[in-house]
């Protein structure tokens, strides 16, 4: 007689745990569906300060942790729905921004953080997106603009956000406006909801 012996084991996955026996046929279905995700490498690009890092690790530990300014880069893997993202978070400091573009090839979305309580850099960060988009790597990428820090008083509006980038203007690219707040989590798989449908659709 065959004795299998189970093991539970817990997986968390963006903020949620999965709970399941390990033996051969339940490990072996777990992997076959990890062997099935596709992947996609996502820009985290915005100014500095407009919460980009907080993000990223909220997406990927369900947590907030104390950040600092980016000086180069963080990049790390988020696993949603049928797709494992592999984020790439560049600081945003005037002076590193002409260093984007190194990280632009091969790159499959766009997610562009504006802090929704900077009214004075608005322009500014307008002016960025669009220098992001002129590149010819981005060619035709969804672009998720994260309107953070929506929960606090004075923020702009989606529908505000909208209108000072003259989003509907725009034709050669997919883009969505989610309002959400890094640290609470609000809106940011709402976000990735949208954009996982865009990226489906995608061929590479």
């Amino acid at each position: 007689m065959t004795t299998v012996v189970e093991k539970k084991m817990n997986l968390k996955i963006n903020d949620y745990y999965i709970s399941f026996y390990s033996n051969t046929t339940n490990m072996g279905i777990f992997f076959s569906i990890f062997k099935r995700l596709q992947d996609k490498r996502i820009l985290l690009l915005g100014l500095d300060a407009a919460g980009k890092t907080t993000i990223l690790y909220k997406l990927h530990m369900g947590d907030i942790i104390t950040t600092i300014p980016t000086i180069g880069f963080n990049v790390e893997e988020v696993i949603y729905r049928s797709l494992r993202m592999t984020m790439w978070d560049v600081g945003g400091q005037d002076k590193i921004r002409p260093l984007w573009r190194h990280y632009y090839q091969g790159s499959n979305a766009l997610i562009y953080v504006v802090d929704a309580c900077d009214h004075d850099r608005i322009t500014e960060a307008k002016k960025e997106l669009y220098g992001i988009l002129a590149d010819g790597n981005l060619q035709d990428i969804p672009i998720l603009i994260l309107a953070n820090k929506s929960d606090l008083m004075h923020a702009l509006s989606v529908s505000e956000i909208t209108r000072l980038f003259d989003l509907q203007a725009m034709r050669d690219h997919s883009w969505y406006v989610q309002a959400s707040s890094a640290i609470s989590g609000e809106g940011l798989y709402e976000g990735l909801d949208w954009l996982s449908q865009m990226l489906s659709k995608q061929r590479k």
